[in-house]
């Protein structure tokens, strides 16, 4: 199970970091962007590390307070939860 889990934290966290170099490309292009809600949505689901790294990496989004305060946020959201899910039950 944690080898399972192991892989899909990897794998989501990629996907994080490759959908904003995406979006970033996109806004330079004048292209098709990836929806606000959808980059928080891989953050949620376990891809806040990739996305907040892939936001820095790309500068993207890094001018919009609501996710450079709801990146970090979420991360911390989860390690409370991870560390409360192993230490605390």
């Amino acid at each position: 199970m944690e080898k399972i889990i192991g892989l899909y934290l990897i794998l989501i966290n990629g996907i994080g970091f490759c959908i904003m170099g995406w979006d970033k490309h996109q806004a330079k292009v004048h292209g098709r962007r990836i929806a606000e809600k959808n980059l928080f949505f891989i953050s949620i689901i376990g891809g806040s590390i990739g996305s907040w790294l892939g936001m820095y990496y790309f500068h993207h989004k890094t001018k919009h307070w609501h996710f450079v305060l709801g990146m970090p946020l979420i991360l911390l959201i989860q390690i409370g939860i991870v560390y409360s899910w192993f230490f605390l039950f």
